[in-house]
């Protein structure tokens, strides 16, 4: 929340009014056109290949529903020639139930393709909006940590949903709907041409001012649509972030302050939405009257010819129907051009995202790590998160001994976290090299290296699902008594026994239904189920309460047992016991050495642990 406070400073800035939140609201930018390469459009088409019987049957079809539409006036114009001929009698009525036979067949397959258009057509577009969705999913696990260092959660799940259900209506309804508007129309204009060439001419003269029409109304409409979704999305972001914070607003009393501000989002969605009615209203009204315009010009026009025999009454009745099926070919194109603009778009988003190459990779030639005994040094290390940026480490150098326990201590922004980042390569050293029993991190597979490594984060992550689910996240197919082995070495199966359904039990997404210290143990234990030779604990126990500090400090101690061990802590209890605490600054290694021998030093570390002492 930007401010707890009911009432702003004078000396600040009102809040905006609802009137200045509209006009802002319609002053916003429009979306810029995409611009796609022909390597992106031959990218584009490729997501047809698999389907390309289907894309063949559903075209087929297409044509199918134009061609009985055309049928339809041509099978009328035969009836009502066939009751001007005036030969009445049982012939003519077997002719009248035997073309309302063939109306009705026309009818019954044009329904039929129309149903395998929709259905089938929609499914081909979800397949291939499936494909576009795996293909992003998958490149966003091979993009690195800098990569979503730079980006917002809600921003990517966007592209992989909005942005890509998007991209499918192009893939279904493009083109079947080029098919039946470029079929429909031409039909019908033929067949018009060669009843009545001076009236078809006229209404083929309306015809662009019709399309620009419905061109701008629907561009309109879908431009506030798409600024709705954005609206909600911010109702949501209100709506949330009050309901977090609800203790914080009780306690500031500042209820009608969160009322004022919803009502204000509220008020900019409304706004947003009415602007879409009002052009969707004019987009349907303007096509509908068009339709009654060319209605009434060939009513009027051709009862005008009819009188100088220039038009018969059943070549009337024919260009009537053909005149009507006009209107459907304008808001097929109207569409296309929509979908076009929104598909586009949302695949210049998708490619933009599969054009970012994973900083962090597989070098050629990379080897698997084999035989892992621990030992990690850092040789002059220099790194900065951004290109030109302060350098987090600068030549900085550590040796660390297979199978000891190193603690890493110091200020905030020192680097610790940097460090323990670099080993498993979340992160590449810009000079300098980090190295896993003397062989170059760089030159390893990330798989085999990261399998080397188990690490534990004060932030910690666990997933919707169970328990067991949770365990078995390092070694998927571990037999259950190992899951329980890894619990009870975390000290965690205790507990675990204690919920609902043990380890069957639905922790909820990011294990709400659990405490911060329960949380840490069944990441631990999700590290002694990989059992790696190295270990890396984040300030793993810093956020917590001093009995779960001690649980989750004995399930260390015990995981750390014959691995190499690097540890930061915030709480120096937690390190006193170490092989080895390196002090660090922003100038590198202060000082090293045993909890005992840098005490008696008196050094950093020993101001250090006198300030945090009673933490």
């Amino acid at each position: 929340m930007s401010t707890p406070y009911p009432e702003a400073p004078a000396d600040r800035a009102p809040e905006p009014s609802l009137k200045s939140l509209s006009l802002k609201a319609r002053a916003e930018p429009r979306e810029p056109a995409p611009r796609l390469t022909g390597a992106h459009l031959a990218r584009f088409l490729s997501y047809y290949r698999p389907h390309l019987p289907l894309l063949a049957a559903d075209l087929a079809c297409a044509i199918l529903v134009s061609a009985t539409a055309l049928a339809l006036p041509l099978c009328a114009n035969w009836v009502v020639r066939r009751l001007a001929s005036g030969h009445a009698g049982p012939s003519l009525m077997a002719d009248i139930y035997g073309a309302g036979g063939l109306m009705l067949a026309l009818l019954a397959a044009q329904a039929i393709a129309n149903i395998f258009v929709d259905y089938q057509g929609h499914v081909m577009g979800a397949k291939m909006e499936a494909a576009l969705r795996q293909d992003l999913f998958e490149h966003y696990q091979k993009l690195s940590f800098s990569f979503y260092d730079r980006q917002r959660v809600g921003q990517l799940m966007g592209r992989i949903t909005g942005d890509l259900f998007n991209i499918s209506e192009l893939y279904h309804h493009g083109p079947e709907d080029l098919a039946i508007a470029v079929l429909k129309f031409t039909g019908a204009v033929a067949l018009m041409l060669s009843l009545d060439a001076p009236l078809t001419l006229l209404i083929l003269a309306a015809v662009p001012f019709a399309a620009a029409y419905a061109l701008v109304f629907s561009g309109r409409m879908h431009r506030a649509l798409r600024q709705a979704r954005v609206r909600i999305g911010a109702i949501n972001e209100r709506v949330e972030d009050a309901l977090l914070g609800i203790r914080v607003v009780k306690a500031f009393t500042n209820e009608a302050l969160e009322t004022r501000r919803f009502a204000e989002e509220n008020h900019r969605f409304l706004d947003t939405r009415r602007r879409g009615y009002r052009s969707e209203a004019f987009f349907s009204v303007g096509l509908a009257t068009f339709a009654q315009l060319v209605t009434v010009a060939v009513v009027v026009v051709g009862a005008a010819h009819i009188t100088r025999a220039a038009l018969s009454a059943a070549d009337l009745v024919t260009y009537l129907l053909c005149a009507a099926i006009l209107t459907d070919p304008i808001g097929r194109v109207v569409n296309i051009a929509r979908l076009s603009q929104e598909g586009l778009t949302g695949f210049h988003r998708f490619m933009e995202i599969m054009e970012v190459t994973p900083d962090i990779g597989d070098a050629p030639g990379a080897k698997a790590l084999a035989g892992v005994r621990g030992a990690i040094s850092f040789r002059d290390v220099s790194f900065a998160y951004q290109p030109g940026g302060r350098r987090v480490l600068n030549r900085f150098s550590l040796e660390v001994a297979p199978g000891e326990f190193v603690a890493l201590i110091g200020y905030s922004g020192v680097g610790k976290t940097t460090l323990c980042s670099l080993v498993p390569r979340f992160y590449e050293a810009d000079e300098g090299q980090v190295l896993i029993d003397g062989q170059d991190v760089r030159g390893l597979t990330l798989a085999s290296l990261r399998q080397a490594i188990g690490l534990v984060q004060q932030d910690v992550y666990l997933f919707a699902g169970t328990v067991a689910e949770n365990l078995r996240y390092g070694r998927p197919d571990a037999p259950f008594d190992d899951v329980v082995r890894a619990a009870k070495h975390a000290h965690a199966h205790d507990f675990i026994m204690s919920l609902p359904d043990g380890y069957d039990t639905d922790i909820g997404q990011r294990g709400v239904m659990l405490s911060g210290g329960q949380k840490q143990r069944l990441t631990i234990a999700r590290v002694f189920l990989k059992d790696p030779p190295i270990l890396i604990f984040d300030e793993a126990t810093s956020a917590l309460d001093n009995d779960s500090e001690r649980a989750v400090q004995a399930a260390l101690h015990t995981l750390a047992k014959g691995r190499t061990t690097l540890v930061i802590a915030h709480r120096l209890s937690t390190v006193r016991h170490a092989d080895r605490i390196v002090v660090l600054t922003d100038q590198g290694v202060a000082e090293q050495g045993t909890h005992e021998a840098l005490m008696a030093a008196g050094g950093a570390y020993a101001t250090l642990y006198a300030s945090r002492a009673s933490l």
